[in-house]
Order: structure tokens, then C-alpha cells, then sequence
């Protein structure tokens, strides 16, 4: 199997993955998590505390910094912990990754043969960029790295 068909399947495993989380239910409460949490299961800042050994305060500054978006994964895994929750990361495209991908190498293949088009009208050649070409380079595109670079 070649790399850019394994990078291919990747991409689109995560997709499948990703593609179907409910991003709106997993919307940061406004106060942050470790607030709404700790008020959910009745816990007092000094009942989390204890369990996670630091002071009052320390949770205090933990709850401000998840609703500044400063705290650390690590503090929320122990905050997560300490009320018997698991911490999820992810990243969810806002669109496909296939499509972000997809939308990016037309973006730089575009640019591209705008620049070769440019310079062959002016030395008369005609302009290059049919639809075939395009599709061509986007083609070629989608197995390279650096497209991000271009813009």
C-alpha cells in the first residue's frame, strides 16, 4: 500500500470518527465544566480540593482558567479525575477532513496555474489552465506536503 493511499484511509477513518460528534451537546458550559460538574454532583470547591489534594483557592483558580480557555489539559484530567469523569480532547473539522484538504489544494492549484498562465500569456504561449490541468494538479497536490505554506 502506497503512502498516500494509507494517509488517504487515515484521514478518512478519523473523518468517519469525528465527523459524527454532536459539537453543539459538547459546547463548554459557560461557567466551564469543572463548575458544572462539581455543582452537579452537589460537591463543594473544598470537597474537590481534598480529593484532588490542593487548596480551595486552587480550584478556584482551576474553574477561572477553564473559563479564560488558560487552564492545562493536565489540571482539567486531574479536575476530570477527582469527580470520577474521564476528560475527552478532540479536534472536530468543521467541515470534512477530505473536503478541508480537498478545498486547500484547489485553493494552491489554483494559484499555481494563475502564476504559470500569467507568465506563459506573456510570452504568448496561451493560458494552460483548462479544467483538465486543474485536476490534474490538484491531483498531484493532494499527495504532497506544503500547500499550507502557499497562502
Amino acid at each position: 500500500m502506497t503512502k498516500q493511499l494509507e494517509s488517504r484511509q487515515a484521514r478518512k477513518a478519523l473523518d468517519a470518527r469525528l465527523m459524527g460528534l454532536p459539537v453543539p451537546a459538547l459546547s463548554r458550559p459557560g461557567g466551564g465544566y469543572i463548575r458544572a460538574i462539581r455543582d452537579a454532583l452537589q460537591m463543594t470547591a473544598a470537597d474537590l480540593a481534598g480529593r484532588m489534594g490542593i487548596s480551595q483557592p486552587a480550584v478556584h483558580a482551576l474553574e477561572a482558567n477553564e473559563r479564560k480557555g488558560t487552564i492545562r489539559l493536565e489540571s482539567l484530567r486531574r479536575a476530570a479525575e477527582a469527580m470520577d469523569c474521564d476528560l475527552v480532547y478532540a479536534f472536530v473539522p468543521k467541515r470534512g477532513l477530505e473536503e478541508t484538504l480537498r478545498h486547500q489544494v484547489e485553493q494552491a492549484a489554483a494559484d499555481q496555474l494563475r502564476r504559470v498562465s500569467h507568465s506563459m500569456s506573456l510570452e504568448d504561449q496561451g493560458s494552460p489552465a483548462d479544467r483538465a490541468l486543474f485536476e490534474e494538479t490538484v491531483s498531484r497536490l493532494m499527495t504532497k506536503r506544503g500547500i499550507w505554506s502557499n497562502r
